[in-house]
């Protein structure tokens, strides 16, 4: 059982992280100031900062939230006897879609991985652990030896999640006109040729059709 006060140290931090990214998405992730997010929540600026050390770490505890709903629901479907390639696919789908949608908070939040201060780019990395189910996607595969030899599961994983984040931040940037899902997809497709013998990727595209 918590505390009183743990109880409305929870409340407090749940308020902030509402009222900022109400805040983001209205008047934009720049244009919007700790001090703007701590008036509107009722505090002062330096009770926020208590909760959240800088701005960005309020995209942190966003991101981790939708990748949890992503990680249920992929290793639901690995669950249920789905192909992990098709798993995989329609993950890389629903990133493409909260990408899109939220593409306000995703960008900024994106450029947090690439920070160069590095506590803050692995408070990021570890907050966003994309990589990791990758990972739990593929393993199967790689117990089967469906996944190259020369390159670790850990390794293959992490450069696919990689290229979402170059894909997102590409298409952010200079090509927001266009579908992220068919930016995306393109070059999941690229990496998984390098990654996956030929043999369970022709299996897997006939399960699709």
């Amino acid at each position: 059982m918590l505390s009183l006060r743990e109880r409305q140290k929870l409340r407090r931090r749940d308020r902030i992280f509402r009222t900022a990214i109400n805040l983001f998405r209205e008047k934009g992730f720049h244009q919007t100031t700790a001090t703007d997010i701590a008036k509107a929540s009722h505090v002062s600026r330096g009770t926020f900062f208590n909760y959240y050390a800088y701005k960005e770490a309020v995209l942190l505890d966003f991101g981790a939230q939708l990748l949890s709903e992503l990680r249920e629901q992929a290793l639901a479907e690995l669950g249920q006897g789905e192909p992990p390639l098709e798993v995989l696919r329609r993950l890389w789908d629903r990133l493409a879609e909260v990408s899109e949608r939220e593409r306000v908070l995703l960008s900024p939040l994106a450029y947090e991985l690439l920070n160069p201060d590095p506590e803050r780019a692995k408070a990021a990395f570890e907050a966003l652990p994309l990589g990791d189910l990758i990972a739990d996607i593929l393993r199967p595969l790689k117990l089967r030896g469906k996944l190259r030899e020369d390159m670790s599961l850990e390794r293959i994983s992490r450069s696919i999640a990689d290229v979402y984040l170059l894909s997102a931040l590409r298409w952010a940037a200079y090509t927001p006109g266009r579908q992220l899902k068919e930016e995306m997809t393109k070059f999941l497709d690229l990496m998984l040729e390098g990654a996956v013998t030929r043999e369970t990727s022709k299996r897997e595209k006939a399960a699709k059709t």
